[in-house]
């Protein structure tokens, strides 16, 4: 082994030439160094100070670090730069990470147990935690100063406060879970000035975000939801804003805000849901809808579809008679015209609405409903409504489950029968979605003899044009970052105008396969460079990738 480690990885396994134990391979580590670790349980505690490292899990490997038992932090960094990636650790008595004036980096780790906070961040050094799981812990993550984000990552079943945000923090948390807490979901004190955007805050004892001490955060699209306090509560002295943040199912008043505090509330929904976020998001999935590219036609019947159930939600509140209304679809057309993506939107228009509670979307298939002999299928069929109540659930080429397609028989057309009367009787509880090519869809309907009362209305997904799907290859290189050669234009247009009247033609999928062949093709022209490439280099999409993609 060498002790000139600086940016080399070393790896921790049980192999001859490696490391026998994490901490075997840091006393040899120096600054960049990136110490990979084989899967495995480790049962010790890592101490750094003032060094610059990278613990990260093999590829595919699961890696605990066991730090039960020992009366310091599994993990504990002073100064430096610390990045953990893919790791499991479990405390007990001690926290989890503690990381003072550190650049630490969490990214897709997992934390259990420990006393106090399972996760402390102090200092003025930023940090950054995504797509990590905290759970069983006193405490989740408590940030002190430090500045930093927070995404994706959930805080669950912990004894006291899910993330507190104090002494004058300014961190971005974002998109983030927070539930099953014993205190309150965040709690933000002494002068800290958070943006808390897009996450979700429930079954908590105490108050879904308390704000205290002279704090001003920012709260942007949170939903608070079963807490044992009011949603949100600011404290004297305090200010911040909430905008477009959904309470419900809280104490009385479902946002508080002291005398003396001089929060603003904007576009906030009450406990009564009579609040204004729902038409917030219901602008903002409307948009979303009218962004796709083509599909004049859909659009047209999905705000029809909604301007019907907004009037009617109208009528309710005014204590007007409304009739009994189900909000089951048929999605009728070719793959690859924007079925799956539009039911996602109007599972959330739904739940803007106010008609649907999550407004979540569970898709399925043949194999998802069907079992393997007679009365599996209704089980399983019956399991997946359930999961799916509060929301949407999509059937996707719901043709293949009657006898007609002859794809299964009597098994498929369990499914179909078991659906019919649970459609029904939970018409206020979720949205049933069935999607396939217009024939097919005619035999799916005849398989039931109730099953076509059950849908209020067919929409119809017409064919892309070859102009509409130039513009949707166009979007996805956007969307990665690369730049298309102008003279590609006419080259796309030929070709989807040659296999648009292909039987098999894929429409918007046909774009994707096309755009994933264009990048393969530039990547095999870059590596024949025979040097590092520039920037420009690695963007660029010339004509010749994309005709090497259409010719495969």
């Amino acid at each position: 082994m060498t002790t000139s480690t600086s940016g080399r990885v070393l790896l921790v396994a049980q192999r001859p030439g490696a490391y026998p134990t994490i901490g075997d391979a840091l006393m040899d580590a120096s600054d960049g160094a990136v110490v990979t670790i084989a899967g495995g349980e480790y049962a010790e505690t890592v101490e750094l100070s003032g060094l610059r490292v990278t613990l990260s899990a093999a590829k595919g490997a699961s890696v605990v670090i066991d730090g039960r038992g020992a009366d310091r932090p599994v993990v504990r960094a002073t100064g430096g730069g610390l990045v953990l990636n893919g790791l499991e650790l479990l405390a007990d008595t001690s926290s989890a990470v503690v990381a003072d004036d550190t650049e630490l980096v969490m990214d897709r780790c997992t934390v259990s147990g420990g006393r106090g906070p399972a996760v402390t961040l102090r200092g003025a050094a930023a940090f950054t935690v995504t797509g990590c799981v905290i759970s069983a812990a006193e405490q989740g993550i408590a940030v002190d100063g430090a500045p930093g984000r927070i995404e994706d990552t959930t805080v669950e079943n912990v004894t006291g406060d899910g993330i507190t945000i104090g002494s004058g923090a300014d961190p971005v948390v974002r998109n983030c879970t927070v539930t099953g807490c014993g205190l309150r979901g965040f709690y933000v004190y002494q002068y800290a000035r958070p943006v808390i955007e897009g996450c979700a805050i429930s079954n908590v004892g105490h108050e879904g975000i308390a704000v205290a001490h002279h704090s001003t955060p920012v709260l942007k699209r949170c939903t608070v939801s079963e807490v044992g306090g009011s949603g949100i509560v600011f404290g004297s002295g305090c200010g911040g804003s909430v905008t477009a943040c959904r309470v419900e199912r809280t104490a009385e008043p479902g946002i508080a805000i002291a005398d003396g505090a001089t929060a603003t509330v904007t576009a906030a929904a009450d406990p009564s849901g009579r609040g204004g976020s729902g038409d917030f998001e219901l602008d903002e999935m409307l948009a979303e809808l009218d962004a796709m590219i083509g599909l004049p036609g859909v659009k047209e019947e999905v705000h029809a579809l909604v301007d019907e159930l907004q009037v009617n939600e109208w009528r309710r509140r005014a204590g007007l008679p409304i009739g009994a209304a189900a909000h089951h679809l048929i999605f009728a057309g070719a793959p690859g015209t924007g079925k799956t993506t539009v039911a996602r939107i109007y599972g959330k228009l739904l739940k803007a609405l106010g008609i649907l509670p999550q407004g979540q979307f569970r898709e399925v298939s043949r194999r998802d409903l069907v079992g393997q002999y007679i009365g599996h299928t209704a089980e399983k069929t019956a399991t997946v409504f359930e999961e799916a109540k509060g929301g949407v659930l999509f059937i996707d080429e719901a043709y293949t489950l009657s006898r007609l397609a002859g794809s299964g028989g009597d098994f498929g057309q369990e499914a179909i029968d078991t659906l019919v009367p649970l459609m029904e009787e939970h018409r206020d509880e979720v949205a049933v979605i069935v999607a396939g090519y217009t024939g097919e869809m005619v035999d799916f309907l005849a398989a039931n003899p109730g099953l076509a009362s059950r849908f209020g209305k067919t929409i119809e997904f017409e064919d892309y044009s070859p102009g509409e799907l130039l513009s949707i290859f166009r979007r996805m290189v956007t969307a990665g970052d690369y730049a298309l050669d102008p003279d590609a234009d006419p080259v796309l247009t030929g070709h989807f105008q040659r296999v648009s009247g292909d039987v098999n033609f894929g429409n918007a999928r046909d774009a994707r396969r096309l755009f994933e062949g264009a990048r393969k093709a530039q990547s095999q022209r870059l590596r024949l460079l025979g040097r590092m490439p520039t920037v420009e280099e690695l963007r660029g999409l010339h004509v010749a990738d994309v005709e090497v993609a259409i010719t495969r």
